[in-house]
């Protein structure tokens, strides 16, 4: 069916009262693209149907930010830190998503949650977890040695206690009785989990084995809040010398985003869902500016997926006109920053993909073999600006 429009030759048919109405800002607000759409033919690739049909409401959200971070955030001069939060890792996110973005340079930082780094473990010790349903009897899963997470399915005493006991054997190597932060823990347990890939004959599966691989330091915000940091504590009591000291975290992580702003490129955060891991990779902003007293005025790119609702608490401080009151966020820069609220693990996919599609592989920046001397740096900026 032939569409019938009006178009802007058709003014002289308009009545004298809208023709003389003075709308001086109307052309810019009607300066989008126009929602005319082709119909989805099936033989489009994903990034052009994206493009084509993801125009309003959450999914034009979620199609500005993987423009935004593939034509913005990918440039050379970007550092990207990404946050995760949910239990990504045990859903196959890091062997289909994370992995991929690591390899491909497309994130020199991480923060995630303790839990998403311990069930990565699952994967390098090719421990397996299984497709479930959530319709399930949680009583009868007990009885049967089963472990639910929403509907992925896992061994309790194969999978949960087997990691556990591999875990256990590594952290009371001699490499580990010392104080450090968590990115060299990550880093050291990235080592062996690499390790146990290869001898398992498994390529790429393991977050914390492809993050040691391309040098991406990895924390966690909470690292008591996992089974990684239970089995820590456990192994203390038996006269276990690592002791985990966060004040270097946040050392680090601050680091790479004023080195970023120094060497005259820019800093980004993705952030997959909120809590307290988005929290850690902000603050570095808050840190700079309040703490150290360095002048500084915020992230240059911010793209958040999220299902929390800000009216609640839940999205406090994450949505980016909030974050640029605390210096999270440069002001200037509020048009690159954009806010998906659709489920990550539908979202994580699509930009792996688009991204992966779109873009050439970055040169891989090694953050982790520049953390002393990023934190040099650091710290001689923090005495010039408080003698």
């Amino acid at each position: 069916m032939k569409r019938n429009h009006r178009t802007r030759e058709d003014v002289s048919e308009l009545p004298d009262w809208m023709k003389a109405k003075k709308c001086p800002h109307k052309q810019q607000y009607l300066s989008g693209r126009r929602i005319l759409p082709p119909g989805i033919t099936g033989k489009e690739k994903l990034h052009e149907l994206i493009e084509h049909a993801f125009l309003a409401y959450n999914s034009a959200r979620l199609r500005e930010g993987i423009e935004l971070f593939t034509t913005k955030m990918l440039e050379p001069d970007v550092t990207i830190g990404m946050s995760f939060a949910g239990a990504l890792t045990p859903a196959g996110l890091g062997c289909s998503a994370i992995v991929p973005l690591i390899n491909a340079g497309f994130v020199d930082w991480i923060v995630a949650t303790g839990a998403n780094l311990y069930h990565d473990l699952h994967f390098a010790f090719n421990m397996p977890l299984h497709v479930g349903s959530h319709m399930v009897d949680d009583s009868d899963l007990r009885k049967n040695d089963v472990v639910r997470i929403y509907d992925v399915l896992l061994g309790y005493t194969d999978c949960l206690m087997a990691t556990d006991e591999i875990l256990r054997g590594i952290i009371v190597q001699p490499e580990f009785q010392k104080e450090m932060g968590t990115g060299e823990l990550h880093y050291l347990l990235g080592k062996y989990a690499s390790e146990w890939e290869r001898k398992a004959g498994l390529k790429n599966v393991s977050m914390l084995a492809a993050a040691y691989r391309a040098g991406v330091p990895v924390y966690t915000s909470s690292p008591g809040d996992s089974t990684i940091g239970m089995n820590i504590a456990g192994v203390e009591l038996r006269g276990n010398k690592l002791r985990i000291n966060p004040s270097i975290d946040v050392n680090e992580t601050t680091s790479y985003v004023l080195a970023a702003k120094r060497s005259g490129g820019k800093s980004g955060v993705m952030l997959w869902g909120g809590g307290s891991p988005k929290n850690f990779m902000l603050q570095t902003e808050p840190q700079i500016q309040e703490v150290l007293r360095i002048k500084e005025v915020g992230q240059d790119y911010f793209f958040q997926v999220t299902d929390a609702r800000p009216d609640t608490g839940g999205l406090s401080g994450a949505t980016p006109h909030e974050a640029v009151s605390w210096g999270k966020i440069d002001p200037s820069r509020l048009p690159d920053a954009v806010v998906s609220y659709v489920d990550t693990t539908i979202a994580l996919p699509l930009l792996t993909h688009c991204a992966l599609a779109t873009h050439k592989k970055r040169p891989l920046k090694r953050l982790y073999d520049r953390r002393g001397e990023l934190k040099e740096a650091l710290i001689r900026e923090y005495f010039a600006h408080n003698k």
